[in-house]
């Protein structure tokens, strides 16, 4: 885990104080620090003097980090590393690594975030951004050996369908009312859906008359695809034996990038098997967005230790350009329920203000989903790259 030692030293120090203020929760008897720091390029410097004081505290501290799009970003300082009591706990094989997209080994702290399905009593995983191109990224992280141990039982093979998918209302307006449209949903194609999980998606385009194919690194959910569904489907991830080069018209991720330990390599792979012409359609959370604000470490898109990388819609656009792809503009995916699971999840830790809690209403959440959307400051992206 990033250390205080190892946080603090990430900034250098300077002599500018800065306004203050100070609130303590009467219901979790802990004092929580606000920073407001004016938008500048210095760093907060006043965490040094904190770093010893720590241990009985936990300090929530924001600093002008930014994104490359300019908007400010969050720092949450790091929280004490909680060890499970049971015996039985997952073993994890930690890597610490350099940037998916640039690879530099330069970066900076964004904020250390629990794992939502541990209970209050897992581990703590830390995210930082590239000093390089903004990448943001879990860093370390449990290897590819141990990762799917934070992967609930109960959520094997239906996690990213829990999601956004076109289905929605909105959504379909989406895809239907706005040209250029990212797939035709009738059509005779070949279709390869990474991520499949319980192969929903691949049902559906199936009935339109798709030839669809699926791939997914959980065993069982490719079990119940090939048993319920009767439809092809293989264990494991890009690149893969069975799967020929330029054999499919698209391919699609739901909510599949952020899981994989090397997303640009599997781009890469992407574009080999897909047809000249083809298109790959993709969604993924979008860290640079009001709810991550709104919310910060309890932000349902962070789902940490699992999303490994955390994209924006400027450094999406970057990987999948830099692996061959020819990228429209990035468009924005509304998604009131991620606002409710963040609101539930807040309100669970004692963290959420009062209008925090108003969110895990439906018609209030549906209303602020639409603010983000006209906004473009929506949670989630759709993007779509073009070989």
């Amino acid at each position: 885990m990033v250390t205080w030692a190892k946080v603090v030293g990430q900034f250098p120090p300077t002599n500018q104080k800065e306004p203050r203020t100070e609130r303590v929760f009467e219901r979790s008897k802990r004092v929580v620090r606000h920073d407001f720091p004016a938008y500048s390029a210095r760093r907060l410097a006043p965490c040094a003097a904190l770093g010893t004081l720590i241990d009985p505290l936990r300090a929530i501290c924001y600093s002008p980090q930014t994104f490359v799009s300019g908007v400010n970003a969050m720092l949450i300082a790091g929280q004490p590393q909680k060890q499970p009591a049971d015996d039985s706990a997952p073993v994890v094989n930690w890597e610490e690594t350099a940037c998916p997209l640039c690879h530099s080994r330069h970066w900076s702290p964004l904020l250390e975030a629990q794992d939502p399905h541990a209970g209050g009593d897992g581990f703590w995983f830390a995210v930082v951004q590239c000093d390089s191109c903004g990448t943001c990224f879990t860093n370390p992280r449990p290897d590819e050996a141990t990762i799917a141990r934070h992967y609930p039982l109960q959520h094997a093979g239906d996690e990213k369908h829990h999601q956004p998918r076109a289905r929605t209302w909105e959504s379909q307006r989406l895809w239907h009312a706005k040209a250029p449209q990212p797939i035709a949903w009738h059509g005779d194609g070949r279709l390869l859906d990474v991520g499949c999980g319980t192969g929903q998606f691949m049902k559906k385009m199936h009935r339109r008359g798709w030839k669809v194919v699926g791939i997914d690194a959980s065993s069982r959910a490719v079990q119940r695809v090939r048993d319920e569904l009767g439809l092809p489907a293989y264990v494991g991830m890009l690149p893969h034996l069975d799967l020929e080069p330029e054999s499919f018209d698209v391919i699609t991720m739901w909510q599949s990038l952020p899981h994989v330990h090397e997303p640009l390599a599997l781009l890469h792979e992407a574009r080999s098997l897909l047809v000249p012409g083809g298109k790959l359609i993709l969604t993924t959370p979008n860290i640079d967005s009001w709810p991550f604000r709104w919310f910060g470490r309890h932000w349902s898109g962070l789902n940490l230790p699992r999303h490994l990388t955390h994209f924006t819609p400027v450094t999406l656009p970057q990987m999948l350009q830099r692996a061959g792809f020819v990228t429209p503009p990035i468009r924005g995916l509304r998604q009131a329920s991620w606002l409710r699971a963040s609101a539930r999840l807040a309100r669970r830790q004692l963290r959420a203000a009062r209008w925090q809690k108003l969110l895990t209403n439906f018609l209030a959440a549906e209303l602020a989903s639409w603010v983000c959307f006209f906004a473009e400051q929506c949670d989630c992206l759709l993007a779509v790259g073009y070989r």
